[in-house]
C-alpha cells in the first residue's frame, strides 16, 4: 500500500487531473501535443543526454528493447497463426502489445520510485522506444500501404530525432554549452513530464470502448502486463546490467499500451476499436500489476 501511495497515486492523479478537464471543457489536445512533442520533450531529451553518463549500460538498454519487440511479436504472430486471425487482426494485436507506454506513464512512475538516476534511464528508454514505435508501430498500422517507407517519413520528422543527432556529437566531442542556452533548455525541460501526463489523462477520456471481442482483448491484456514483465525479467539476466537499469526496464516492460498507438491504429485501420479497448484496459488495470510488480522489485 506505501508503494501505491507514494509512487502509483500522485501520477494517477495528474492523469485524472487531464482526464476531468477533458471530460468537461473537450480541450482541444492538439495544440497541447504539439508543443509537447516539438518544444517540451526535445529539450528533456537534450538535458537528459547532455549530462548522462554514457556507458555500456545503453548498449544493453538498446538490445533489450530489440529482444522483447521481438519476442512479443513472434509471441502474437505465433498466436495469431494458432487461432487463424486476418493479417488486420494479427496488426491490431501487435500494436496492442508490442508497444509500451514508456513515456507520459511509465517516466514519471520511474521518477517517484527510483529517483533521478532512475529517471535519466527512463527518458533514454522512452527515447529509444519513441523510436521503436514510430518505426515498428506505424509499419504495423500501415503495412499494405507502403508502411516502410510512411515508417521512416514520421521517423525523420520527430523532433526528439534531430535532438539526439545534436546532443550525441557534443557529448562525444566534449563540447561545453554556455549557460545561457542550457538554463532555458532545463526550465523548458522541467515542464515536459507533467503536461505529457496531463495529455495521457486527456487522450484516455477521448478513448471509447470498442465492441473488439473480449478473447482477443483479454489476449492483449496478458501479454502486456504480465507475459511482457516476465521476458523482460528473463532478458535482463542475460546481461551484466546495472541493477537500477534492469529495475527500471523491467518496469518499463509492464507498462500499458502506449496511448500514441491509438492514433496509429485509427489513421491506418489497423482494427481501432480492438487497440483502443485494450489501451484504455490496460490503463485502468496497471495501477493493480505496476503496484505489484513495484513491490516484488523492492
Amino acid at each position: 500500500m506505501t508503494i501505491f501511495i507514494t509512487v502509483v497515486l500522485p501520477v494517477l492523479l495528474v492523469f485524472v487531473a487531464g482526464y476531468v478537464v477533458q471530460k468537461w471543457r473537450k480541450v482541444d489536445i492538439k495544440p497541447v501535443s504539439t508543443v509537447a512533442i516539438y518544444i517540451l520533450t526535445p529539450a528533456l531529451v537534450f538535458e537528459t543526454f547532455y549530462y548522462a553518463e554514457m556507458n555500456i549500460q545503453y548498449a544493453y538498454m538498446i538490445a533489450f528493447a530489440l529482444i522483447l519487440l521481438f519476442a512479443l511479436i513472434i509471441i502474437t504472430k505465433v498466436y495469431s497463426w494458432k487461432m487463424k486471425y486476418s493479417a488486420s487482426t494479427e496488426s491490431g494485436l501487435i500494436l496492442s502489445t508490442a508497444f509500451m507506454n514508456s513515456g507520459n506513464y511509465g517516466a514519471p512512475i520511474i521518477l517517484f520510485a527510483y529517483g533521478e538516476a532512475g529517471f535519466a534511464f527512463a527518458i533514454s528508454f522512452m527515447v529509444l522506444q519513441a523510436v521503436i514505435m514510430n518505426f515498428f508501430g506505424i509499419y504495423y498500422a500501415a503495412r499494405g500501404v507502403s508502411g516502410m517507407r510512411t515508417a521512416l517519413k514520421v521517423l525523420m520528422k520527430m523532433p526528439v530525432t534531430y535532438s539526439m543527432l545534436l546532443v550525441i556529437p557534443l557529448k562525444f566531442f566534449d563540447i561545453p554549452m554556455p549557460s545561457t542556452i542550457m538554463q532555458p533548455v532545463e526550465l523548458i525541460s522541467q515542464a515536459a513530464i507533467p503536461i505529457v501526463m496531463l495529455i495521457l489523462g486527456m487522450q484516455l477520456a477521448r478513448i471509447e470502448w470498442g465492441n473488439s471481442a473480449w478473447g482477443k482483448v483479454s489476449y492483449g491484456v496478458i501479454v502486456r502486463l504480465v507475459i511482457s514483465p516476465i521476458i523482460a525479467y528473463g532478458i535482463t539476466l542475460m546481461m551484466p546490467m546495472d541493477p537500477l537499469l534492469a529495475d527500471v526496464l523491467i518496469v518499463s516492460a509492464a507498462m500499458p499500451s502506449a496511448a500514441t498507438i491509438v492514433m496509429f491504429a485509427v489513421e491506418f485501420d489497423a482494427e481501432p476499436k480492438l487497440v483502443s479497448s485494450t489501451t484504455l484496459i490496460t490503463t485502468l488495470l496497471s495501477v493493480v500489476t505496476i503496484t505489484l510488480i513495484l513491490t516484488i522489485l523492492g
